[in-house]
């Protein structure tokens, strides 16, 4: 029985935010190794922990930087009917500035208005989410932290107490090295997205979902892909996407060609945040998002929690 099979119970997750807290070994983090990550000599900080604390490159939350989540409250009261703890947290770690559209998409899918996140946008309920966002107007890049590196206290225990987490992220369509094939989905269309994290049952139905709504996308794992997207399949244990109450999740690779899409036919209605949160209201944008929340209750509706 593969993880994402497995039952999981309430002391499970408890277990696995508590370890988070503590700073103890996570469930992912046990499991043996997987293929390569894309690597981390670019990145100016260590760590999440080493961005917020820099004295050497300091940095200012609030101005360079900002940070948003929630957590939905969740009661569980009556010992004779149990209430089940929520599944799925979405994650935008490269937010903002720094991987253009990734906050608005992760607050989509998480259910909310990207423009007003007071206002809820669909009826379907909602996710947790958790976003770290680029604010300046140049040299966002340098704010950049990967995925392996993600230790956030928030992020990490939100991840633990998940049995799912979708991570978002932007990149180049050249960086991908992908064959130029023209069978759908089109590989040599640059709007792509490429769907990776250890669970594979996640991977499957975002790519069903993306590729009949008509976003082109393919699974990081499978063969033909599997060695020239090793860098981008979220294939390692301690990636924040797997580091979940069953040790795996799932995350996409969205190229800045698909993202760009997404928002209105203007440089400037990607480019900037005003921009975005003006135009994300199409329908475009929301095919994209509601595909997302589709493979997400396809996923959930097979876990079980004791």
């Amino acid at each position: 029985m593969s993880l994402t099979d497995r039952p999981a119970s309430r002391r499970t997750i408890l277990t696995a935010l508590a370890a988070a807290t503590v700073g103890a070994p996570l469930v992912g983090q046990l499991a043996v190794s997987a293929p390569a990550y894309a690597g981390t000599e670019n990145d100016l900080y260590d760590s999440n922990t080493d961005l917020y604390t820099s004295t050497e490159h300091p940095v200012t939350e609030g101005t360079d930087y900002g940070r948003r989540y929630k957590r939905h409250e969740q009661l569980d009261r009556y010992l004779s009917k149990p209430s089940a703890p929520p599944k799925t947290a979405i994650m935008a770690i490269h937010g903002g500035q720094i991987e253009r559209g990734t906050s608005e998409l992760c607050l989509a899918i998480a259910g909310y208005d990207p423009a007003n996140v007071e206002l809820a946008d669909v009826t379907q309920g909602f996710h947790d989410y958790w976003m770290f966002e680029g604010m300046r107007s140049e040299n966002n890049r340098d704010l950049h932290v990967s995925s392996v590196n993600c230790d956030d206290h928030v992020a990490v225990g939100i991840a633990a107490s998940h049995l799912n987490v979708l991570s978002l992220h932007g990149c180049q369509y050249s960086q991908l090295n992908m064959p130029q094939t023209a069978i759908w989905p089109s590989t040599a269309d640059p709007k792509l997205v490429v769907v990776g994290g250890l669970n594979a049952a996640f991977r499957a139905a975002l790519v069903k979902e993306l590729n009949q709504a008509g976003f082109p996308a393919v699974d990081a794992f499978a063969p033909e892909h599997r060695e020239n997207l090793k860098n981008y399949a979220g294939g390692v244990t301690n990636n924040i996407c797997n580091r979940t109450a069953t040790g795996a999740g799932a995350q996409l690779e969205i190229t800045e060609d698909m993202r760009r899409s997404l928002f209105g036919p203007q440089a400037t209605d990607f480019d900037w945040k005003s921009g975005r949160l003006e135009t994300w209201d199409n329908e475009r944008f929301r095919g994209f998002r509601d595909a997302c929340r589709r493979a997400i209750a396809t996923v959930e509706s097979s876990q079980v929690i004791l």
